[in-house]
This record gives C-alpha cells, structure tokens and sequence, in this order.
C-alpha cells in the first residue's frame, strides 16, 4: 500500500528536498495549499464567506526544533486573528492548530504548548471565533486533550480532533459528548503501528460511524471531516434521528478537494467548513493529502512528467 510509505516520507529531509525541487511540485501544493501570507489567504476567505461557506485556517509548519520557532508560530496566528478583526471575518473563520507548531515535543512542551496557545484561543473568542486543536500521531494525544480541557475551562467553544483508526478514539469520543464538546472527527492521516490503531479501511469506517453516532447522540457539537459520499450521507441520517437541528453540526472537507461537494450542503442549509492551509512550510501537510488518496498521487506524478 502507498499511503504508508508516502507517510514515512513526509518525515524524511531527504524526500522534502526532492519534492521540494521538484518542477511540477508548485502546481500540485497550490491545490491544497491556499497561498503562503496572510494577505494571500484572505480573498479566499472572503471568496468562502460569499459563497455561503465558512472556513478553519491552518498556519502549515508543524515540524519545529527550537522554542523560538514555538512563538513565531504563536504570532502568525495572532497576526492572523488581526486580519479576520480588521475585515470583519471573525464569525466566518475559526482556527486550527497543531500543537507541535507550538512547541508541544520541546523539553518542557506540554506547558510550552499550552502556554503559547492560550493567548492565540484568547484572541479568537475575542473576535467572536474559536480555535480547534488539531490531532497528531497517538503518542501526542493526552497531551492534546489535556490541554483540550484546561482551555475550556475559560473558553467552552475550543475544539478537538479525534481520530476514526484509533482504538482510543470510541472512549475519547464518549468523554467529550458526555461534557459538550466540539469534536471534529477524521479517519486519521498518519503512520499508526498495528498495536493502536486500524490497518484495515473497512474496519476504520465501521469505527468512523460508531464514533460518530456517539458524537450525535450526545451533547457536544459534531464536526464530520470526510469527503466520503456514504459517510456523508449516514451522518445526515445520524443526525435526523438524533433530532439535531442543521445548526446543530457541521461538515467540514478541504481546500481543494470535491469544492462542488462544498457548495452543495451549503444549499441544502448544512454549515460547510473548509478546511483551509496556507504557510511556507507545506511539505509535511502536501505529504499526508497525497497519502490519503492515490489519485492525488497520480495526479503529482503527471505534473512532474509534464513539466519535467
């Protein structure tokens, strides 16, 4: 299967270079990747916010070494928060972040990574929008959801990411609808060993809609990431019996992938979120969309041979 090997890349320096330098690369990541200011991501917001969609912004860039690197993350996003405030966006884009961005595998990173979020959440709900927590690989999870749970003691609306292919994941998710949490649920986009997680897709899709039944039948506020049609459409039916109002949940895809898709549940009234990257530091975020879908893939190696 490729989309192991392709994740094992995303951590070598050696493959960043090469796809790096690669002539068709730049015209494979601007599918994915929105732009690298904010000044560039911000027609694309406002684009969104016309077409009756709402967006989460992800400052790419998780693969940090020093704590200094943990601030300027901390201030990109804080400079992005501005930006919504001047134009009056903050109602249309909330924020995603991976802890790691923030300092979380640093000597001390737990402290760090809170310490350094914290006044991004602040920031946010001042503006009337909020911040989720994006999900990483297994080991960085109690980490994650502890941080999770101290920032909503002052800021109720933070959300979290939880993760289909986890065996973890069925009693996480019981925890945080029993306590009225956002929770945006995924199937899972890294290299996990076979001790915690699903290899099988079929078995992470069984998982996907039991999780998801959860989130429904609880009190939180489920946040379904998936641009699959059959898990869509079960989480539609989800809903209904759960008696959830179309305000009540969200659907969220991302940039670039089935934006048709997007425009389609916006009509139908369903909240549509687009999950929206943009940064410099794009390779480790490219390389999990490619592993994600073969056709992507493909779809790189076609524009390498045509630029090449």
């Amino acid at each position: 299967m490729l989309g192991p090997v392709i994740l094992a890349a995303s951590r070598s320096d050696k493959m960043r270079r090469f796809v790096s330098a690669a002539p068709g690369t730049k015209q494979v990541v601007s599918r994915f990747i929105a732009g690298e200011t904010v000044d560039q991501v911000v027609p694309i917001i406002v684009d969104a916010a016309g077409k009756g969609l709402e967006v989460t912004l992800d400052v790419v860039g998780e693969d940090i070494t020093t704590v200094e690197q943990s601030h300027a993350a901390r201030d990109a996003y804080l400079e992005l928060i501005e930006r919504l405030k001047d134009l009056g966006l903050g109602t249309k884009a909330e924020m995603s972040v991976k802890l790691s961005m923030f300092g979380q595998a640093l000597e001390g990173g737990h402290e760090l990574a809170l310490a350094n979020v914290r006044p991004v959440v602040e920031a946010a709900a001042a503006i009337g929008t909020t911040v989720t927590l994006d999900a990483e690989d297994h080991t960085t999870l109690d980490s994650m959801f502890a941080i999770h749970d101290e920032l909503r003691k002052d800021f109720p609306q933070t959300g979290c990411v939880i993760q289909a292919y986890l065996f973890r994941t069925e009693a996480d998710a019981r925890r945080l609808a029993a306590n009225g949490s956002r929770v945006r649920i995924v199937k899972g986009a890294y290299k996990e060993p076979a001790e915690v997680a699903y290899q099988d897709k079929a078995e992470t899709d069984k998982a996907y809609v039991r999780i998801l039944r959860t989130l429904m039948e609880g009190d939180g506020y489920p946040m379904i990431g998936s641009h699959d049609p059959r898990l869509i459409s079960i989480a539609q039916e989800l809903a209904r019996r759960a008696g959830r109002k179309l305000d009540e949940y969200e659907f969220q895809m991302l940039y670039g992938i089935r934006s048709d898709e997007h425009l389609r549940l916006a009509a139908e009234g369903h909240r549509m979120r687009v999950y929206t990257a943009y940064g410099t530091d794009w390779y480790g975020y490219f390389m999990r969309r490619l592993a994600e879908k073969p056709a992507n893939l493909l779809f790189f190696g076609r524009s390498i041979l045509t630029k090449g």
